[in-house]
C-alpha cells in the first residue's frame, strides 16, 4: 500500500535557512540582526525583534496605538526599556520625558502603530530629527513609519520606512500598507 503524496516528498525544494530575526543571510561580526513590523491599520500590532528576541509585539502585550519605542544599548545590544506612547489620546510629554534624557550610542527602535503622529509637537519632530529620521517633518496622521536611529548619529539613518496616508493608496480603508524593515546595524564600540 502506497500513502498518497509521498512521491512528492522527495522533490520538495529545502527550506531556506533562516538567520537571527528571520533575516535571510547572518549579519556581519559585530552588527546586530534585527527586523521590525509596523502596525497593520488598528488591527495587528508592530513588532521590534533584534538579535532573535521580541523585544515589541502583541504577544509580549507590550505595544500600544502611536509610537512603539525601544531602546538599546548599541554597544552590547541589550534592551534598555520598551514602551507604547499613544500619539492620537495620549500626552506627548510622556513620549519626550522618555527620549530627551538619552546617552550617545542609544539604538532606538521605533514602528508606529494606527496614528504616530497627531500629537507630535516641534521639540518631538526636532528629536527624531537629531537621531537621524529624515521622514519625521512629514509623519502625519494614520501613517505607517518605521525607523532605527541612534543618539549621536552623523547622518540620516538608513533604516527608515514611511508610507502616508492617502485615500488613493491606502491597502486597508483608512490606513496605508503595514511596513516591514530588516538590516543589520554596526554595534557601537566603546573607544568613540
Amino acid at each position: 500500500m502506497r500513502l498518497a503524496g509521498t512521491e512528492n516528498s522527495v522533490t520538495a525544494e529545502p527550506r531556506a535557512r533562516k538567520y537571527k530575526c528571520g533575516l535571510p543571510q547572518p549579519c556581519p561580526e559585530e552588527h546586530l540582526a534585527f527586523r521590525m513590523v509596523s502596525g497593520a491599520a488598528n488591527v495587528i500590532g508592530p513588532k521590534i525583534c533584534l538579535e532573535d528576541k521580541m523585544l515589541m509585539s502583541s504577544v509580549k502585550d507590550n505595544v500600544g496605538r502611536g509610537l512603539n519605542i525601544a531602546l538599546v544599548n548599541g554597544v552590547s545590544g541589550e534592551l534598555i526599556e520598551a514602551r507604547a506612547f499613544d500619539m492620537w489620546a495620549g500626552d506627548v510629554n510622556e513620549l519626550l520625558k522618555f527620549i530627551r534624557p538619552l546617552h550617545e550610542g542609544t539604538l532606538v527602535f521605533v514602528a508606529s502603530y494606527d496614528d504616530p503622529a497627531t500629537k507630535m509637537n516641534e521639540e518631538t519632530r526636532k528629536l527624531f530629527s537629531d537621531l537621524g529620521s529624515k521622514n519625521i517633518k512629514e509623519l502625519a496622521f494614520r501613517d505607517s513609519w518605521v525607523f532605527v536611529g541612534a543618539k549621536g548619529v552623523q547622518n540620516k539613518s538608513p533604516f527608515e520606512q514611511h508610507v502616508k496616508n492617502s485615500k488613493h493608496t491606502n491597502k486597508y480603508e483608512g490606513w496605508p500598507e503595514a511596513l516591514e524593515m530588516e538590516g543589520c546595524i554596526p554595534r557601537k564600540t566603546t573607544a568613540s
